[in-house]
């Protein structure tokens, strides 16, 4: 409707194929990181843009992804995604049972999904993940930002302030955010969804990272969704257990919730290929673990190393496997195209996220070798600047 009313509107004007165009890109525009980021990408050597397990895909997932390839390829795979939805169940355990849980080709086109069911006004804390202002905006709905603090941490004062003020509304919440790393504690986000179930309102927390967060189980909100009936999760298997391009991300909810939700999921949403990779994955708890004991121990050596050797750079603590950090003497886009180009690492340029400006960059914390070529890198070029 929105799509229509806009090309309706602007027919017989002047220039009017210019104005539609330049609408339908600003409606399918949100910016990533990843290889194909930059148009550059044979000049990638170390992919710090992407927030993913720093050891990739486990090794059992791959071996049993080599064993069961030729049957899952010449077979449908369960629209319904019913054993990997029990492995979820069983891994998240809080007595969440299948019939709570949906799935879909990564988080991304759950949000998507998530807007199509509930297609109302929105709240959304800035700066954020860009899908969640795109997912709205292509349903024509109208968005109310929420403005941050000075240290980029939620205003969830104002949030609250704002939530008082209107009925039937959705409210993304990030947790820990993307990109500032920064987690909201339960106590204040249990305020926030109670306010918002006397407005109606329906709150999606993107736990996405949350799984990197030290003590993670203390900080997610999934043993509450049978509590609020206001209250969706969002968790991505993408970054957690390095499954990005096979995408696989699932919801989670009270089952009314689920049932409406799944209205908009189109048959076959997630191959069998991720069907299979996603059940073995959470029978490898080890794997994230590795990766977890590796990212806390590389965290502090980073922000370490920034803070006592690069006086251009300003570090952010983080609760995620990622580092926000601020620029002093160039920008973003600087940053990141010599990083590329006399390096090899391509990081994530920050100025694309709304409420951000181009003086801060985004990195992964990834394996101490890789973190190394990292810390050089930019240690050279805090040197090439003050010469």
């Amino acid at each position: 409707m929105f799509i229509r009313d806009l090309i309706k509107s602007n027919y017989g004007r002047k220039n009017s194929y210019i104005n539609n165009q330049t609408e339908f890109k600003r409606l399918d525009s949100c910016t990533h990181g990843g290889l194909y980021s930059t148009d550059n990408n044979q000049e990638i050597r170390i992919d710090f843009s992407s927030n993913i397990n720093p050891l990739g895909i486990s090794r059992k997932v791959l071996s049993t992804i080599s064993q069961n390839i030729r049957n899952v390829s010449i077979t449908y795979p369960d629209p319904k995604c019913r054993e990997l939805r029990r492995r979820i169940s069983k891994y998240l355990d809080y007595n969440i049972l299948p019939e709570c849980i949906t799935v879909g080709n990564g988080a991304t086109e759950l949000i998507h999904q998530f807007v199509r069911s509930f297609p109302y006004r929105a709240f959304i804390p800035i700066p954020t993940f860009c899908e969640y202002e795109l997912a709205v905006r292509r349903m024509g709905l109208k968005i109310d930002f929420v403005d941050p603090l000075e240290n980029f941490q939620i205003d969830n004062d104002l949030m609250i302030e704002k939530l008082k003020k209107r009925n039937n509304n959705i409210l993304f919440l990030c947790n820990p955010n993307n990109p500032t790393g920064r987690l909201t504690p339960v106590e204040i986000i249990k305020k926030i969804i109670k306010v918002a179930k006397d407005k109606s309102t329906l709150v999606l927390i993107d736990e996405s990272f949350i799984e990197f967060v030290k003590n993670y189980e203390r900080n997610s909100m999934i043993s509450y969704v049978m509590e609020y009936d206001n209250l969706i999760i969002l968790r991505s298997m993408t970054k957690s257990f390095g499954l990005a391009g096979l995408r696989l991300g699932y919801l989670v909810a009270n089952p009314n919730l689920i049932t409406k939700i799944n209205l908009n999921q189109i048959s076959w949403n997630v191959n069998g290929v991720a069907q299979i990779a996603g059940i073995e994955a959470l029978n490898d708890q080890d794997h994230l673990v590795r990766a977890k004991k590796i990212i806390e121990k590389e965290k502090i050596r980073i922000l370490k190393a920034v803070r006592e050797k690069m006086k251009g750079l300003v570090a952010y603590n983080s609760d995620a496997n990622f580092l926000l950090i601020k620029l002093k003497n160039k920008d973003s886009t600087w940053y990141k195209e010599e990083l590329l180009k006399n390096h090899g690492i391509l990081v994530r340029d920050c100025s694309s996220f709304r409420g951000m400006s181009n003086e801060f960059i985004r990195i992964a914390v990834k394996t101490r070798s890789e973190n190394e070529l990292l810390l050089t890198a930019l240690e050279n070029m805090e040197e090439n600047i003050n010469n």
